[in-house]
């Protein structure tokens, strides 16, 4: 058998080296930068459309809730949407609960709901047999809608000040009334504030009343600390509730008392009188 040449081995193995490098050289990652581009756009468009559905929808709705007004059966809390300063839907967060007043709940906040997004106004019906429930949600609504229509005037003097004040650069008149807009909106501010009656001693413990006066009105009214323990938890909790009520809807300490908590009444209206006197009404 013939043995092969030493330099045709020595040919065929440079050729082989060299179509190996080639091959080698001919399979580079494909990294087309073009692609990358296309890859990164589509999440570009996405978050240019995203943008504007959340201004919108924050500028245009939003949600409300009103004051939590205590009844003899238990809280209400009305919470209102809002959208271009309409009400679109109302619902009762909190309303009284167990015993029959799961019934009376069921049976009147559905209609008080659809009658306050009707009326536009807290100025609906009370539901027959829900005298205390239709009360309570028509306080709590009425002052959500006053925080709503607060919350509207208070975008409306944003956007004046803004207004002002770029025009405040090309001369000195109109910075000096935007001046005057921020003050009055500070002092309609400082208006609301909560004032802490004083301790009244009774025969059955110590009652305390706490208001909250916002232009000159009784908005809120609680007891900090009524007489508690046996006989005095019940009459607490039947009174209370009440007293609060009738200081906020007289605006006053002229209040009837709670017939059987005769003295959690007199001491709950002593109280209130020095909170309105140190509130200065």
């Amino acid at each position: 058998m013939r043995k092969s040449h030493p330099i045709r081995r020595v040919v065929l193995a440079t050729a082989a080296t060299v179509s190996g490098v080639v091959l080698l050289l001919s399979l580079k990652p494909a990294s087309d930068p073009s692609a990358a581009a296309a890859g990164a756009a589509p999440q570009q468009t996405a978050a240019a459309q995203e943008s504007p559905q959340g201004g919108s929808a924050a500028a245009g709705s939003g949600t409300v809730d009103g004051n939590v007004v205590q009844t003899q059966y238990g809280n209400v809390q009305v919470r209102l949407t809002v959208a271009n300063g309409k009400i679109t839907k109302a619902d009762a967060v909190q309303a009284p609960k167990g015993g029959t007043s799961d019934q009376k709940t069921a049976l009147s906040v559905p209609k008080l709901n659809q009658e306050a997004v009707a009326a536009q106004s807290a100025r609906i019906d009370s539901v027959s047999g829900a005298t205390y429930t239709s009360t309570g949600y028509k306080k709590s609504l009425q002052s959500a809608i006053d925080k709503m229509k607060a919350s509207a005037g208070s975008s409306k003097s944003g956007g004046s000040s803004k207004s002002g004040g770029s025009s405040g650069s090309a001369g000195s008149g109109s910075t000096g009334g935007s001046g005057s807009g921020s003050s009055q909106a500070s002092g309609g501010a400082a208006q609301a504030k909560t004032v802490t009656g004083k301790l009244v001693q009774t025969d059955y413990g110590p009652v305390q009343v706490r208001i909250t006066v916002a232009n000159g009105k009784i908005t809120k009214a609680d007891a900090v600390q009524a007489p508690k323990g046996g006989l005095s938890d019940q009459k607490t909790a039947l009174s209370v509730p009440k007293l609060n009520q009738e200081a906020v809807a007289a605006g006053s300490a002229k209040i009837d008392s709670v017939s059987g908590a005769t003295y959690t009444s007199t001491g709950y209206k002593q109280s209130l009188q020095s909170a309105l006197d140190q509130a200065g009404g």
